[in-house]
């Protein structure tokens, strides 16, 4: 019987296998990508028996690789925020989903596992740009202003290496992260002891201060719209700086339109802070779109397609 862990590349997959296998241990196969690669459960090659362990991908993106798997009799137990409109009701599926737009998977897994790994768990939801939620779970930790913050920026940091339109653009792949994070039970002694943080600290660092200049094509006091070139740097802030500007104006929608080779942009929405709705239902009105109430995504939106997109996007969050 072989083992899969299934993953999101970004830290809110990362943090919740972590927390995971620090308290089950096991011998698996790893299977990520880019933050974006989300139909991933196509890429196990399980037998009849084999287990899978997913999290933070949308099951509704996987939901007909899921079906294929359940009828060659493979266990999955699956943990997500984002939208899922048909669950299997199969005794092999074991399901933890929740869409509160307060909620992501390292929380999921945390309360799973009954704040076993809850430093890591707050790492997942301040790089999920959860805050408020992160907040919450270090405040009943009993963490001073110092441990949060440098958690706050380690979840930063792990999602910002996820955003990319391939792992050539990323400082570090997914699996290769995640593997430099695994023998660590805490996130200050990754933190502490471990290169890569400096290397990631750096590199957003650079990436941030060219998004300083950044203008908004669109801009109003409900709505704004960014338009970034084809550029590596461009691609590894999109989300973070969707993230940055969301937290800075609350009560603003965001859409970073991020330009690809391809006559095409990836498109990343952030609904207001203070109103977290609407966003995946809005991408999902797109191919290749879709995501959880207060963030969602286009992988491929093409030039045709963007003044409809714009529209639609201003008519959702308009006041």
């Amino acid at each position: 019987m072989n083992s899969f862990d299934v993953f999101n590349g970004d830290a809110d997959g990362i943090c919740a296998l972590q927390q995971m296998r620090l308290a089950y241990p096991a011998d698996t196969q790893l299977v990520s990508g880019i933050k974006r690669d989300i139909q991933l459960v196509k890429k196990v090659d399980a037998k009849p028996g084999d287990k899978l362990l997913v999290l933070d991908v949308s099951l509704d993106k996987n939901i007909e690789a899921v079906k294929l798997l359940l009828k060659r009799d493979c266990q999955v137990q699956y943990f997500d925020h984002h939208l899922a409109s048909d669950i299997p009701d199969n005794d092999l599926f074991k399901s933890y989903i929740n869409t509160s737009a307060d909620m992501c998977t390292s929380l999921l897994v945390n309360e799973y596992l009954k704040q076993r790994h809850v430093l890591w768990a707050i790492t997942g939801a301040y790089g999920d740009n959860m805050l408020a939620s992160a907040e919450r779970l270090a405040e009943q930790a009993g963490l001073d202003e110092q441990q949060r913050s440098l958690l706050h920026e380690l979840g930063i940091y792990l999602n910002y290496n996820g955003y990319g339109a391939s792992l050539e653009d990323l400082y570090f792949t997914p699996t290769d992260l995640y593997l430099a994070i695994k023998p660590y039970n805490s996130p200050f002694e990754f933190i502490k002891n471990e290169p890569v943080f400096e290397i990631l600290k750096a590199g957003y660092k650079h990436d941030m201060a060219q998004a300083d200049s950044l203008l908004p094509a669109v801009l109003t006091d409900s709505v704004a719209v960014y338009i970034l070139p084809a550029e590596k740097w461009c691609r590894r802030v999109s989300g973070v700086l969707a993230n940055n500007l969301s937290n800075q104006f609350p009560d603003r929608a965001h859409a970073i339109l991020t330009k690809s080779e391809k006559e095409a942009y990836q498109v990343s929405v952030r609904a207001p802070h203070n109103n977290k709705t609407g966003a995946g239902e809005l991408c999902s009105q797109f191919e290749s779109g879709g995501g959880r109430q207060g963030a969602a995504g286009i992988n491929h939106l093409p030039e045709a397609d963007k003044e409809r997109f714009v529209a639609a996007f201003s008519r959702c969050y308009s006041a």
